[in-house]
Formats: structure tokens, sequence, C-alpha cells
């Protein structure tokens, strides 16, 4: 699985990204591509502690966490897969903006590094490094993949 701390893969999301633009559509689900750039931002933000989700209760985590190594295995996500709330986009963005703050975010979260000490996920418990870089890189190619880039 790929990680958003391999360099390569990095120029790879990078490269993937600018290839979105105004007249990018989705191949599944409701986001333009606006929306989709101010979407990928926020599990970006809860890694770097920019952003904070409510905690479920206990039942939600509890099934949540049955299914935790899905946000890093290899497989590909199918479509329409839950989201948490603050995540949710639903008015209309700049893509320009958006595709600008992704960037630095994306940038901002290699940074930091494998060696950085993240957050416990307030959902799905405790990640390593490597968790997170792969669940990052993961959740940008589900993205990428659902505009046809």
């Amino acid at each position: 699985m790929k990680s958003l701390f391999d360099p390569v893969s990095l120029i790879e999301i990078k490269n993937r990204l600018n290839l979105i633009d105004q007249n990018s559509s989705p191949k599944w689900g409701k986001m333009n591509a606006g929306q989709m750039l101010a979407h990928c931002q926020g599990p970006l933000r809860l890694a770097l502690s920019e952003l904070t989700l409510k905690r479920p209760n206990v039942v939600v985590r509890s099934v949540a966490r049955i299914f935790r190594y899905k946000l890093y295995d290899d497989k590909k996500w199918g479509h329409g897969i839950p989201t948490a709330k603050e995540f949710l986009v639903k008015n209309e963005r700049n893509l320009d903006k958006e595709k600008n703050a992704l960037e630095n975010l994306i940038e901002d979260f290699h940074k930091k590094g494998a060696e950085h000490e993240w957050p416990i996920h307030p959902i799905f418990g405790q990640f390593t490094s490597e968790q997170w870089g792969k669940m990052q890189y993961k959740h940008l190619d589900h993205h990428l993949r659902q505009f046809g880039v």
C-alpha cells in the first residue's frame, strides 16, 4: 500500500491533483470538484490537529474499530462509504482556493513525517505513523479516482 510519507507517492498524488479542473466531473457521488477538494482536507486537518470530530458513542466506536483495517489495507474503497459529518461539504467551493489549501495540507502532512507523534483518531482509535500515511494516501486516491485521475 502506498503512503503519503513516500516521496514518490507524494509526487504522484500532487500530479493527479493538478489534473482536476473546473471541467472535472465525478464518476460517482454527489460532490463537484471544488467540494471534493474541500472534503479531502478534513482527514488531513484531523491528523494535523487542526480539526476535531465529535466523538461518537461507544457502540459506533466499537463497530468502527472492527473495520478500521480497511482504512489502510491494499483494497480500493467502494463507493458511498459513510463519512464524519464534519467532513461533509454541501455548499459551493472555489476550486482553485480549495486545491491550493489541499496541496498545502498534503505538504504539511508529508513534512511531519513518519516519526511524528500522530493524534488518536476519535472514531477508530490509535494508528501507527505507517497507518496514518497509508490511509491519507488511500483517501486521496479514492477521490481522485472518483474524478477520473
